[in-house]
């Protein structure tokens, strides 16, 4: 009987010792969940897509989350029209492998058609003119959950998210209608012309996202590797020389090794000086930053200490 016991015990500690996750499947698990909770809870969702790494990172969550079948949702792209051409590539790459079905909301098509007016001047971006296309898009197709990128380690603004975050008849953001969530309890009930906006990967930090992208060996596009690149310095950030950014007299060319911490816009969007060409490399300089990739490299959120604050009740994210 004793022996027995003992043998008991040992098939006991050997099941404890096998099931224990460390913490890139702890957040991975979690993620699938939200995607699966959303899917069955919701009729229109969708994922937004912007083809920076932490969209990259969500579309391969949802891949498996619904693996072997097809994505249920569409994946939205809010095209500002000042992309990265890599980035461009690598989203119509990407969506063809998956066979997902594209929505493309463009600003250019908002600016022609008198929605919104485009900024002009040196510093001019079309960053904050997506919050009309996409809350255009929201209402075109109905959609009552999406899907968004943001991390709570970002910057203040996005720190105060939860999984589910309410949005009004007007895609805005008030703190005051936030639900809380006990217990891996999610209230997504909206009225219509209400949604949410979900965050499945909400408790990821930059460093987890790149040991993950690094594990399970996803393609991400070139941009983020070191690489050599035309730019200029303006505000303490290096930005590429481009069509869509204009250069004073005083800012002047020079050719830099750099990366990509973030995508955005070419025109507000800084590349940091780098030597990782590799995803080793970018994990141990990761590893040793003390500085956020949006406050190292985004020109939008330097427009005031409240820039994301702001955006974020007008419904950016």
């Amino acid at each position: 009987m004793g022996c027995r016991k003992c043998v008991l015990l040992g098939r006991n500690e050997m099941s404890i010792a096998t099931y224990e996750l460390n913490h890139l499947d702890q957040l991975e698990a979690e993620a699938i969940h939200i995607f699966r909770e959303v899917a069955s809870e919701f009729e229109r969702p969708c994922l937004m897509f912007s083809g920076g790494k932490d969209s990259i990172l969500m579309l391969h969550l949802a891949t498996k989350a619904f693996w072997p079948a097809r994505l249920p949702f569409p994946v939205l792209h809010v095209d500002t029209g000042h992309n990265f051409p890599e980035v461009i590539e690598y989203r119509d790459q990407r969506i063809k492998e998956l066979e997902a079905r594209l929505v493309v909301a463009s600003v250019q098509k908002s600016i022609d058609e008198g929605r919104v007016t485009e900024e002009k001047g040196p510093r001019a971006s079309r960053n904050r003119l997506q919050t009309t296309t996409l809350l255009d898009s929201i209402e075109e197709n109905k959609f009552d959950a999406l899907f968004g990128g943001a991390r709570r380690d970002e910057e203040k603004a996005r720190a105060k998210e939860r999984f589910y975050s309410f949005r009004d008849e007007f895609g805005q953001w008030d703190p005051k209608n936030q639900r809380p969530e006990l217990w891996n309890l999610y209230n997504g009930r909206i009225r219509q012309g209400e949604h949410i906006r979900v965050f499945p990967i909400s408790n990821w930090t930059e460093l987890d996202v790149w040991q993950y992208i690094e594990r399970e060996d996803i393609e991400i596009p070139s941009v983020y590797f070191a690489h050599k690149r035309e730019v200029f310095q303006r505000d303490g950030m290096l930005l590429a020389d481009s069509e869509f950014v204009t250069r004073s007299e005083y800012e002047e060319l020079m050719t830099r090794k750099v990366r990509y911490r973030t995508v955005g816009d070419m025109s507000c969007t800084g590349a940091v000086e780098s030597e990782a060409e590799n995803l080793k490399q970018i994990i141990e300089e990761i590893s040793s930053t003390r500085i956020t990739e949006r406050g190292a490299t985004r020109a939008d959120d330097r427009v005031s200490e409240a820039a994301m604050e702001d955006r974020k009740k007008e419904g950016y994210f």
